[in-house]
């Protein structure tokens, strides 16, 4: 539920932290990590014991996994044994030297991977950078507004491109479209005409990617002066958009019902016949296309040659046109007559399977049918992309089986399948549940030899471990030297991720050993999981130094994993010290800080958990909303209000909202502060137009809990559900249920 009425959200949280007890507590200007930073303290010089030779479980199950990690090469050759691994006495035999440490002696080995990684980042490095700068743009343009980032950035040397003009009128439509007051979006639109300005003085073109959002908003808001006005703005900025600002006409015609204006336009263009004529008249029949004008599109093609088109783009959807209006006669005829002049196979077969996908209410057979049908008359064949928009309408229809039978009958005819549409059907199967068809994909795979990647049998070793079919995953693996492929470290890691959430560790402990066996290298994230996983301080200091014996350079997930393992160690201030790791990127600084916010919260440390948001905001990143929340959700400790209704308000027009606000209700009750928990369902109230669907939201998020526990929160709640009942009106049959099943907590 989106929040609507900023300012008044803003007022009411003002009144409620200025009405709450405790006074919020204004962030030390000492940063979190200076309260955490001993003498030069990292990771890899804290004093942590070395494990001991204990009997323990925990002792165990490390010396299993460790022993895997010390094979020998000669391991390497072994073949997987079916049987489970039992205990230490698997790998008494196996010899001590280190199978991590053998690879680190390779420097050849290093030395080739990080030149190979230097090249790719130099690569990679521009790209990025834009990236960055598009994003930061972003962000610059919604707190500041459009001009004020112009002029920053301005300053710094770095005035934004095309692609930045365009990051910046799109902020303003998307301001315009949230808004109901008009004034407001007037406001906006006057910004894009300043933007569209300054474009020109600074010699940018300006093109249709830049004004497409600002016409179809105008469009949908059927603001036909204000269209007309930025139409003259953007012709005579830019007179080669005459054409094409000819599509987005009609279309605003169409969408006022103005028949004296689309059907003057059509008459224009079937009397003339010059070349200006011809070129607009294509951005006229597809705006009719799309708005599924029948009479008119009839005219149009009847004296329009459609190999004259100039975008290979627009046959297409002028046969999605035909077939949504079940227009066969018309879309055979001009199938026929590019048959007849010899146009090429491919384009037809591909015009009849976006013809035949966009027919309504036809089942998939009967579009297949169809299909062959056009093909047989037609006397072409399908091709690989025109098989592909069949299998992609099945998925969309979610016919999974019936996109297989497709992709039987087309590499049966010698026909290619795309990855990108393996993957798709991959999806599918995982969406609708049916993981037991990856043994027929697999199948098909290797049968018809279709292309495949590392990301297509991870998907299929997914779906395996969905069905909980672990020895589906292992054969899966051995058979891939049949299609000449070798497993990687993510499938492997796919099935060690599945092994510990499942808290199966022996099982965990026989995925290494086949991925030994396999030579197969693990990667940051195996060593992530088995450091998440670690049941001891030892064995999390154990994993981590054979990550360094590796040479594999240690990622966020391995600093988000020694945080996590040291808190469910008991080891807390040894977590703090983590976000002091001088190798940490910097640019995952402030996400593995996150990371260490929610831990703390969790484990009642919600103070220390709130100067760390408050040192990432600072640092200018913006926090996720599933982290607020997680934030919200871990805060119990009284004197946080004020808190947390700061963050509530960081939470307004996102889906999370409306939840967070019933867990600060919670915390409320939690806390007896009746008069802030009152004023929050105000506010509740305000974004829902049915006070039962209110009413259900809280007896499923906030008094179900209360119900569950002890009898003085029982009796806070009664007092709660009576204030909201005189004050705002607000009662249900379930209300009156609550009250009269908790009655006797009044006494």
């Amino acid at each position: 539920m989106q929040m609507r009425g900023s300012t008044y959200a803003r007022n009411l949280s003002t009144k409620l932290r200025s009405s709450s007890s405790t006074k919020l507590n204004t962030p030390n200007p000492q940063s979190y990590s200076s309260l955490v930073k001993g003498d030069n303290v990292t990771l890899s010089n804290l004093k942590l014991k070395l494990p001991s030779d204990s009997g323990d479980s925990s002792n165990v199950v490390f010396k299993q996994i460790s022993s895997i990690l010390y094979g020998g090469k000669s391991a390497k050759s072994k073949r997987r044994d079916s049987k489970k691994v039992d205990g230490v006495k698997e790998f008494e035999g196996q010899p001590n030297e280190s199978w991590f440490s053998s690879i680190s002696q390779n420097n050849i080995l290093l030395q080739r991977k990080e030149q190979s990684h230097k090249k790719k980042q130099k690569c990679v490095f521009e790209f990025s950078q834009e990236t960055r700068f598009q994003k930061l743009l972003e962000i610059c343009a919604k707190i500041l507004g459009p001009e004020a980032t112009l002029e920053l950035f301005g300053k710094v040397g770095r005035e934004p491109g095309l692609k930045g003009y365009n990051t910046l009128v799109e902020t303003c439509i998307d301001k315009a479209r949230e808004t109901t007051n008009e004034d407001i979006a007037i406001e906006e639109m006057g910004k894009v005409f300043h933007l569209f300005k300054s474009m020109r003085e600074r010699g940018l073109e300006l093109k249709e990617q830049t004004y497409r959002p600002l016409l179809l908003y105008m469009i949908d808001m059927s603001m036909v002066e204000e269209f007309q006005f930025f139409c003259d703005v953007i012709k005579k900025e830019n007179p080669n958009s005459v054409t094409r600002l000819g599509y987005y006409e009609m279309m605003l015609w169409v969408r006022v019902n103005n028949e004296e204006k689309i059907q003057g336009l059509c008459k224009h263009v079937t009397e003339n016949d010059d070349e200006d004529t011809t070129n607009i008249r294509e951005s006229y029949l597809l705006a009719l296309c799309e708005s599924e004008r029948e009479e008119e599109i009839l005219k149009l093609l009847e004296i329009f040659d459609l190999k004259e088109l100039s975008s290979a783009e627009s046959v297409p959807k002028i046969f999605q046109a035909l077939g949504r209006l079940l227009l066969e006669p018309v879309a055979e005829k001009l199938l026929f007559d590019f048959k007849t002049r010899d146009y090429e196979a491919y384009n037809i077969t591909n015009f009849i399977a976006s013809y035949a996908v966009s027919i309504p209410n036809l089942s998939v057979g009967d579009v297949l049918k169809k299909f062959k049908d056009l093909h047989h008359r037609l006397e072409v064949s399908p091709s690989s992309s025109s098989y592909e928009k069949l299998i992609l309408h099945s998925c969309v229809l979610r016919k999974v089986h019936a996109a297989l039978d497709i992709v039987d009958e087309m590499c049966g005819a010698g026909l290619t399948l795309s990855t990108e549409v393996l993957h798709s059907i991959l999806q599918v199967c995982d969406e609708t549940s049916e993981y037991n068809l990856v043994h027929r994909i697999f199948s098909t795979i290797r049968h018809h030899k279709v292309e495949s990647n590392d990301e297509t049998f991870r998907s299929m070793i997914d779906l395996l471990l969905k069905m909980k079919d672990l020895e589906g995953a292992y054969k899966m693996l051995d058979d891939l030297e049949e299609i000449n492929l070798k497993p990687t470290a993510g499938m492997y890691n796919a099935m060690i991720a599945e092994c510990f959430r499942e808290e199966n560790i022996s099982d965990g402990v026989r995925v290494l050993e086949h991925m030994q066996c396999a030579d197969t290298e693990p990667d940051s994230q195996t060593f992530s999981y088995l450091i998440n996983n670690s049941k001891t301080e030892e064995d999390i200091v154990k994993y981590y130094e054979e990550l360094k014996q590796s040479g594999i350079v240690a990622t966020k997930q391995i600093f988000m994993a020694l945080i996590n393992a040291y808190a469910a160690c008991g080891q807390l201030e040894k977590a703090k010290q983590v976000i002091l790791h001088p190798l940490i990127p910097q640019k995952s600084l402030n996400q593995i800080k996150c990371v260490l916010a929610l831990v703390l919260a969790s484990h009642g440390q919600s103070s220390e958990a709130f100067l760390i948001f408050d040192e990432i905001k600072q640092a200018g990143h913006k926090l996720e909303p599933k982290d607020i929340m997680c934030l919200i959700e871990h805060t119990h400790s009284d004197g946080e209000l004020d808190r947390l209704l700061l963050l509530l308000e960081e939470l307004n027009y996102t889906d999370y909202w409306s939840d967070a606000c019933c867990k600060v209700i919670l915390y409320c009750i939690w806390n007896k502060h009746l008069s802030s928990a009152v004023d929050l369902c105000e506010l509740l109230k305000d974004n829902f137009q049915n006070d039962e669907l209110l009413m259900d939201l809280l007896f499923d998020k906030v008094f179900s809990l209360i119900e569950e526990s002890e009898s003085s929160h029982v009796h806070t709640c009664l007092q709660f559900l009576s204030e909201i009942k005189d004050k705002l009106g607000l009662s249900s049959q379930k209300c009156h249920d609550f009250q009269s099943a908790h009655a006797d907590a009044t006494d």
